[in-house]
């Protein structure tokens, strides 16, 4: 329970920012449309809403990995600390598979990052 308790703003915190950076990613699009004229073409409106789902997109893709990841670290680091706290003499292995770990981690946050640049660019 206490756990959650301390999870529970650092979620909202980054549900917020996801929100934040899609709405303002979206207006920018839309609002490039708005400064043209009547003489719009339905592609260039199309154009602008596959823009603005792929920043959508990319933003909830690297908000949430990293989201995920943050969490992940803080309580491998936490554990690890605890386990060092109880255990002193086995420092070396728990630091050993501690560093392996938050590599693992990392790497999969990294992942998060090439898949939003190949929905923006890619896509």
């Amino acid at each position: 329970m206490k756990t959650i308790k301390r999870i529970t703003p650092c979620l909202l915190a980054v549900i917020m920012i996801v929100l934040l950076v899609s709405v303002s990613a979206s207006v920018f699009a839309s609002g490039e449309g708005s400064v043209l004229s009547a003489e719009v073409s339905e592609s260039a409106t199309a154009q602008g809403n596959e823009t603005s789902a792929k920043a959508i997109a990319a933003a909830l893709v690297i908000g949430i990995g990293s989201a995920a990841g943050a969490i992940a670290m803080g309580q491998a680091i936490g554990k690890a600390v605890d386990n060092i706290a109880r255990q002193p003499e086995s420092s070396a292995n728990i630091r050993s598979s501690l560093t392996l770990g938050l590599v693992f981690i990392e790497t999969a946050i990294i992942y998060a990052l090439v898949v939003a640049v190949m929905i923006i660019f890619v896509l």
